[in-house]
């Protein structure tokens, strides 16, 4: 369901499955880490108390560059006894080398409703140095919709965030979707654990 673009750049540094900070940089990367796969390190333990079927083959993508390190993960989320996905849920970290994202992120995400419509936001205190929840739930008025949600964080020049995704209908075998504030919670419990597992 989620169109994923990358590319990825040979580097010895993959072998180690890290991408390495050039010594002396000054750039406000906080100490994180960009794995080559996402998946691995990525935290979604509140998720899978929800959706406990495993995902054995969640996707991952990455680039390296001396601008930009970018790691990305697509993973399916399946209840016990689904055949196919009943959510999603994508990861992407992003280690800004050359550029201060602040103000770009703020402008992008604060005001995320003025160019999406029927958006919500919320800010969120103690993630990072600002952090944003961005939904759109449109699932209470009948059996079918679709509740999407995503935590944006920045600590310093690397910027994070966590993307939920669900759509029902009458054919959904999901007949009990976790709520709004569910999610929410979920996204922030497992954003925080994702981040301090990408901190050195």
């Amino acid at each position: 369901m989620w169109a994923v673009v990358g590319a990825v750049a040979a580097s010895a540094a993959w072998a180690a499955g890290v991408f390495l900070i050039p010594a002396g940089s000054d750039v406000d990367l906080r100490g994180y880490s960009a794995p080559a796969n996402l998946c691995n390190s990525t935290d979604y333990a509140s998720f899978q108390s929800e959706y406990a079927a495993n995902d054995s083959t969640p996707t991952h993508n990455s680039l390296g560059d001396d601008a930009l390190d970018e790691v990305l993960c697509n993973l399916s989320l399946k209840k016990t006894g689904s055949s196919y996905a009943d959510a999603y849920l994508y990861v992407q970290l992003d280690l800004h080398k050359k550029t201060d994202p602040g103000p770009e992120f703020t402008a992008t995400w604060k005001n995320y409703g003025e160019s999406h419509s029927g958006y919500d936001v919320d800010t969120v205190a103690g993630i990072g140095d600002e952090a944003y929840l961005v939904s759109n739930d449109t699932t209470s008025s009948s059996s079918s919709g679709s509740l999407y949600a995503t935590l944006a964080v920045r600590d310093g020049w690397v910027t994070y965030t966590m993307s939920y995704s669900a759509y029902y209908s009458s054919y959904s075998t999901d007949k009990d979707p976790p709520t709004l504030d569910e999610v929410s919670g979920w996204l922030k419990t497992d954003s925080r654990a994702t981040l301090a597992e990408l901190r050195d």
